[in-house]
Order: structure tokens, then C-alpha cells, then sequence
């Protein structure tokens, strides 16, 4: 790639700052971490790779990163494209290779979707890897846009006021997971992919699956950003501006003992008839 426009200069500065905030804000990565960065071959998780090899350069910490990608013996799955532009760039990658698409189609009907099953398989051969190198972080590349889409599927389908936080602990506490990309949108990581390029591996397990509900929820998202501009952006916001008291959740807020405050001042004025 050649010399970039300002614009393209722009975008660049704008992903690696936003991420570096992200990084920041949540201490994703600490002094002598082992980041085990989760490729799959898309435009997020190639952006999140690019990005966190320039933190490495200029942050005051010193950190290592390891790529992995799963291999889910997909039938006509590129094997040598991401083996050869990790090579190119030089860093340690591994390839962990697990039929999980056999798995998954038999067991998922067909014309079912399948991202759940198939994200579950993953995740886990993943965190059991991370484990045996001895990865103390494990990076994924969801962004902004993941996390409010995944916000709304919570609510609507599983009645939660629940997303994807920056960082999670796994639930057996042997795994750290965090989302450099957090504060960036999705546009700017489709455009800065187009720009550098990246050689995409498209998935081929589900197809377009085109009634996904995260679909539906994507395009209702852009629409409204459509019509109000930054509506996206401020939905992000309010995950990071939560009041218990103003919600009904009786494990975060104690309305039971709730009563009013003997000890306060009074309202009533002296009121003077003219």
C-alpha cells in the first residue's frame, strides 16, 4: 500500500486511537501479556490484528501476540491464505484445526441457523487453546456495532439488558477475553479493509442465511442511523451510563427497604400573602 490520502490517514488514526481508548479504558492489556489474537479471516478480526501490532510498537508496555485461526474443515476453505499473509507480516501463528462443521451439520436441521452452535464450538476449542499456550488475554475483533446489535438480540429474544463488554472473564476464570474494537464502528473497519486490502476468507458454513435475527437487527439499527444520525453511537453510550435505580432489576437496586428520608429538609416554604 502506498502513500495514503488524508482521509485514509484519517481513518487509520481514528481506528488506532479509538482502540487504544478502548485498551485503556478497560486494561485489556497489562505489562508481559500474551494476547492470542482470534483471526477468522474477516475484515474485524484482520483491522483488530493491524491495530494491535501498532499498539505493540508505541505503547509503554511491552506485550506479545500470537494469531490463531480455527480451521472448522469447511469444505473449499482457503487453508493457505492466512498461513501466507501471516508469514508475510512475521509474527507467531498457530492454525487449530477441529471439525466442528460436521458437528454442526449434524445437528442443526437444515434450514436452521447455525452461528449459535458453531460460535459455542469455537469459543470453546479456542479458550482451551489459549490455555495451553498460556495466553493471559484473548483478543476478539467485535466492534461497537456487534456489541449494540447483540444488546437489542438480548432484549428482544431473551428478555436481558445484556451485550458484549469490552472485557469478560470466562466463567471458569481461566480465560480473559477483550475487544480491542470496541469503540469502533463498523463502517470505518469495512472501509480501512477495503483500503489495506485484507485477503477475507468469507464463511461458508451458514451461507447469507439471510432471516438471521441479528440480521433483522442490523438493518433496523441502520435505518435509524439513517434518519437520526449518531442513534447507534448513543445507544453504545447508555451500556456505559447504567442508573440501577431507574431500571426494575431487584438484585442491582434494593427497592425493597426503599422509604423516604426522615432526616431531609422539608419542601414546604412560607409561602407570604401579598
Amino acid at each position: 500500500m502506498g502513500t495514503l490520502t488524508v482521509n485514509q490517514n484519517k481513518l487509520q488514526k481514528r481506528l488506532r486511537r479509538l482502540a487504544g481508548e478502548a485498551v485503556a479504558d478497560f486494561n485489556m492489556i497489562e505489562d508481559g501479556d500474551k494476547v492470542m489474537v482470534c483471526l477468522s479471516g474477516g475484515k474485524d478480526s484482520y483491522t483488530m490484528l493491524d491495530v494491535l501490532m501498532h499498539l505493540q510498537k508505541v505503547a509503554p508496555i511491552r506485550f506479545d501476540i500470537v494469531a490463531v485461526n480455527m480451521d472448522q474443515k469447511q469444505p473449499g476453505f482457503p487453508e493457505h491464505v492466512l498461513p501466507a499473509y501471516l508469514k508475510e507480516l512475521g509474527i507467531e501463528y498457530h492454525i487449530v484445526e477441529k471439525d466442528t462443521y460436521s458437528v454442526v451439520k449434524e445437528l442443526v436441521p437444515e434450514g436452521k441457523t447455525t452461528c449459535s452452535l458453531c460460535s459455542r464450538l469455537r469459543r470453546g476449542t479456542l479458550y482451551t487453546f489459549a490455555d495451553e499456550i498460556g495466553a493471559t488475554k484473548m483478543a476478539l475483533g467485535h466492534h461497537r456495532d456487534d456489541i449494540v446489535e447483540t444488546f437489542f438480540l438480548n432484549m428482544f429474544f431473551n428478555g436481558t439488558l445484556k451485550a458484549m463488554p469490552p472485557k469478560l472473564r470466562a466463567d471458569d476464570g481461566r480465560n480473559v477475553v477483550i475487544r480491542p474494537l470496541a469503540y469502533c464502528n463498523e463502517k470505518d473497519i469495512q472501509a480501512y479493509s477495503d483500503l489495506k486490502q485484507f485477503p477475507i476468507i468469507p464463511c461458508n458454513l451458514c451461507g447469507s442465511q439471510e432471516n438471521l435475527q441479528r440480521q433483522v437487527v442490523k438493518e433496523m439499527l441502520q435505518d435509524w442511523d439513517r434518519k437520526t444520525p449518531g442513534r447507534t453511537e448513543s445507544i453504545f453510550r447508555s451500556l456505559q451510563n447504567v442508573v440501577p435505580s431507574q431500571l426494575a432489576d431487584r438484585n442491582l437496586f434494593d427497592f425493597t427497604s426503599l422509604k423516604i428520608d426522615e432526616t431531609a429538609a422539608s419542601r414546604f416554604v412560607n409561602v407570604v400573602n401579598l
